[in-house]
């Protein structure tokens, strides 16, 4: 009896002495950064990331991708959050820091296009779009509303969503095409900012993640041209590319992740984490 007690004592012994060891290699602190898009979703999954691992200390913070990827080269963040690919000179100067990025996919979005719910426009083709964010459009009778001038919203330079729409809205993934957002846009500091203008001003039109969409604005359905069927941003029809304004989440880290930086990867990939991404209105992966 006395050896069969020594030998479960032992066992719990070392059973402790694992999830001390465990809890142990999950203790320190990550620093995440970047898109505002992001930014909930991220810190949505450092919550419940912190509740499993009472030592993690995991800090979220938005300013755009564009901050968060300086973050990374710069050596302030271990995790850029960001919702447009890395670029080349981005690349090359982590590279010159000692650098390697390496890309994660980490959940899919929409870009919703909104107007205020009064407006009755409800469907622009990508050249529709093209033309009123370039300016080329100006008034909301052009494409079937009222006689009224069309407000542009978008997002600052730095957001990767303003980078996203500019290559694959306004210069329709054309990287020679020197389209730009038209010089009376209005550059607004978040998607909140975009969300509440929308609100409350009936000549709007704007644009966001589909995580950002209410009730108080409309979003408008979308088709590739005027030959194709006109789809709002849903769970499916990002998943399968349909809805013509689709992309993915990227998280970006320095060199392949590992430590706790890993195990907060792996955590938002994980279906737990996969099941946050739905929550926060974004689409999971496949």
């Amino acid at each position: 009896m006395r050896i069969l007690k020594g030998i479960l004592g032992a066992c719990l012994v070392m059973s402790v002495l694992g999830v001390q060891v465990f809890a142990e290699e999950l203790k320190g602190a990550i620093q995440i950064k970047g898109s505002d898009t992001m930014v909930n979703l991220g810190q949505a999954w450092a919550e419940e990331f912190s509740k499993k691992n009472p030592g993690a200390n995991t800090a979220v913070t938005g300013g755009g991708s564009g901050t968060g990827i300086a973050a990374l080269i710069g050596g302030t963040a271990d995790i850029a959050i960001s919702s447009r690919t890395m670029k080349a000179k981005e690349i090359n100067k982590a590279k010159q820091n000692g650098i390697e990025p390496f890309e994660i996919k980490s959940a899919l979005d929409g870009l919703a296009v909104v107007a205020h719910p009064f407006n009755p426009v409800s469907e622009l083709t990508i050249s529709q779009l093209a033309d009123i964010f370039t300016g080329k459009i100006k008034n909301w009778k052009e494409v079937g509303g009222n006689n009224l001038p069309i407000v542009i919203l978008s997002r600052e330079v730095n957001s990767g969503t303003h980078v996203y729409f500019k290559e694959h809205v306004l210069r329709k993934g054309d990287e020679k095409s020197p389209e730009e957002f038209s010089p009376s846009a209005l550059l607004m500091p978040s998607s909140q900012a975009i969300a509440e203008e929308v609100s409350q001003n009936p000549n709007a039109i704007g644009y966001y993640g589909m995580g950002y969409i209410s009730p108080k604005q409309k979003v408008i359905a979308i088709a590739k041209d005027k030959g194709s069927a006109y789809i709002a941003p849903g769970i499916e029809n990002v998943q399968d590319a349909s809805y013509p304004i689709s992309r993915p989440l990227l998280l970006y880290t320095r060199g392949q992740p590992q430590g706790i930086v890993k195990a907060f990867v792996d955590f938002a990939l994980s279906a737990e984490g996969q099941e946050i991404v739905k929550n926060t209105d974004f689409v999971p992966l496949k």
